[in-house]
C-alpha cells in the first residue's frame, strides 16, 4: 500500500463510523422511538465490535514484516479481527430482528378488531 493511503483509510472509516454513531446515538434517545430503544443499543454494539475488528484487521496489515514471529502475530491479528466480526454481526442481526417486532398502538389494535 501507498504510504499515504493507510492514514486516509483510517481517516475515512473514522469519520463515516463516527457519524453512525451519533446518528444512532440521537435516534436512540429520540422520544418518537422508544419502542426500538434496545434495537438502537444493539446497533450501537454493531458499530463499536464493527469498528473494533477493522481496527484489528488494519493493525495487522500494518505489522512490520521484518519482525522474527511476522507471520503468528500477523495471523494472530487477523483471526481476533474475523472473532470480533463475528460478534459485530451477531449484535447486527439481532438488531435487525429486534427491529422487525413493532409494538401496536391501540388505534392499531382497536382497527384491526373492528374488521
Amino acid at each position: 500500500m501507498e504510504q499515504e493511503t493507510m492514514g486516509m483509510l483510517i481517516s475515512g472509516f473514522s469519520i463515516i463510523m463516527g457519524i453512525t454513531f451519533i446518528v444512532v446515538l440521537l435516534l436512540l434517545f429520540s422520544k418518537k422511538r422508544k419502542s426500538f430503544r434496545t434495537a438502537y443499543g444493539l446497533m450501537i454494539g454493531y458499530i463499536i465490535f464493527f469498528s473494533w475488528s477493522v481496527s484489528q484487521a488494519l493493525n495487522a496489515i500494518s505489522f512490520d514484516v521484518n519482525h522474527p514471529m511476522a507471520s503468528e502475530e500477523i495471523s494472530l491479528r487477523l483471526g481476533i479481527a474475523g472473532i470480533l466480526w463475528a460478534i459485530s454481526m451477531l449484535f447486527l442481526i439481532l438488531g435487525l430482528i429486534k427491529f422487525s417486532y413493532t409494538k401496536r398502538t391501540k388505534a392499531e389494535t382497536s382497527h384491526k378488531q373492528h374488521i
